[in-house]
């Protein structure tokens, strides 16, 4: 009689299995035809104007190793390494005892010069004509072209012998030799003047190059000698450098040339300030290809009055180029990033498929697309990382 009972249980609930199993498999299938609810954005054709990103070096526009001009020993320094100088700053100075010794003994030979010259100062130096040795001299010339003329004409009445005449035609000779002699030595005493004034100035230098002096405003980058240090002439002392304004060295790629012109403007970076922009602009550019690398070498003139730039630093240099092209577009959020390869996925009917992407340049919060999507595509750009190839998606527009 259990065994009866038992059957009958399990009869009576095979209605209430069947019509369990057949309401699963309807919501799978209807699961089974829903797509993924996306949104799609059509491939864009946009203008860019192309910008190069490079890098380069920031360097000193002057750099210049100081020597001394004169010998001596240093007795004081002015300046040293890390100051801000001035065009004109005394940076070293040497023992001028010497020097101002050889000065005084210039300008002395000088006032000797002039006083044989018969002038009181070089500002006022009278003709060779008008010194006192020509002025005698011509004077006794004169005389004697009178005594002999008289001589001549009174030889002539045969009132004088001719001896007398001969010995006036002598005194007139000796009396020309004399002028000349003195209109010579009058051009020799100008020329010791010149000789000796020139001789003072250069003495007079050589003091004031004792005073070793900044070239242009800068920095000192380098000392190289102490308190005490006997100096030679042409012996380098001192490294100054301007950093106001830096020059940037750097390339540009051989295709982009024709669209970069001296007097463009650019901007720079360097890592100790990844967040500040820096100003340049471009002031030469070399004419000939390097044939090595392919590129043209180019400089810029970045200011610098805070000196926040230093010579030698790297810097990361974006140039905006006068080249406008039309170019493939699609948001940045709408690409996948596997295995080193950017994909996006094209909307083909109720289906998606992945698109191995070939970029270009990023554009604000978009992508250059170079190769793999056509300008008729639309994409997906929502859920991007969820996405496989072949999914069925539902497409809500954009």
């Amino acid at each position: 009689m259990p065994k009866v009972v038992l059957i009958l249980v399990v009869i009576g609930t095979l209605p209430w299995i069947a019509g369990c199993a057949d309401s699963s498999a309807e919501q799978a299938g209807e699961a089974k035809q829903a797509g993924k609810p996306v949104k799609t954005e059509a491939v864009r054709q946009e203008s860019v104007r192309r910008s190069l990103d490079v890098v380069g070096t920031l360097a000193a526009e002057d750099q210049v190793t100081i020597s001394s001009e004169v010998d001596g020993v240093v007795r004081r320094i002015r300046a040293d390494l890390g100051d801000r100088v001035v065009a004109g700053q005394p940076l070293i100075e040497l023992d001028r005892e010497k020097l101002q010794y050889n000065l005084d003994q210039q300008r002395a030979a000088h006032a000797r010069s002039l006083t044989k010259y018969g002038a009181a100062d070089a500002g006022h130096l009278p003709q060779v004509e008008d010194t006192p040795d020509v002025r005698r001299a011509a004077a006794e010339l004169a005389q004697a072209k009178q005594g002999f003329e008289r001589a001549t004409e009174l030889h002539k009445r045969q009132l004088i012998s001719e001896q007398m005449r001969d010995d006036a035609e002598t005194t007139l000779r000796l009396k020309t030799a004399a002028y000349d002699s003195a209109l010579q030595e009058a051009k020799n005493l100008r020329a010791d003047i010149d000789a000796s004034g020139a001789g003072m100035k250069l003495a007079e230098r050589q003091v004031q190059d004792a005073s070793i002096r900044a070239p242009f405003d800068g920095y000192v980058q380098q000392r190289m000698v102490s308190v005490g240090e006997l100096v030679k002439v042409q012996m380098p002392v001192m490294t100054v450098v301007r950093v106001n304004p830096l020059k940037l060295l750097s390339e540009i790629p051989e295709r982009m040339a024709p669209w970069v012109k001296v007097g463009q403007p650019l901007t720079l970076s360097v890592d100790a300030f990844p967040d500040k922009k820096f100003a340049a602009t471009i002031s030469r550019i070399s004419p000939a290809v390097n044939t090595q690398t392919r590129t043209f070498a180019f400089e810029a003139l970045a200011p610098n009055e805070e000196a926040l730039l230093k010579p030698g630093t790297f810097a990361r240099v974006r140039l905006e180029t006068s080249l406008v092209e039309q170019v493939m577009t699609i948001p940045y959020g709408a690409m996948q990033y596997r295995y080193g390869v950017y994909r996006a996925f094209a909307i083909e009917g109720d289906k998606l498929t992945a698109r191995e992407l070939k970029t270009g340049d990023r554009v604000g919060d978009r992508m250059e697309i170079l190769a793999g999507l056509n300008k008729t595509d639309r994409v997906a750009v929502t859920d991007v990382d969820t996405l496989t190839d072949g999914m069925k998606i539902a497409d809500e527009g954009e």
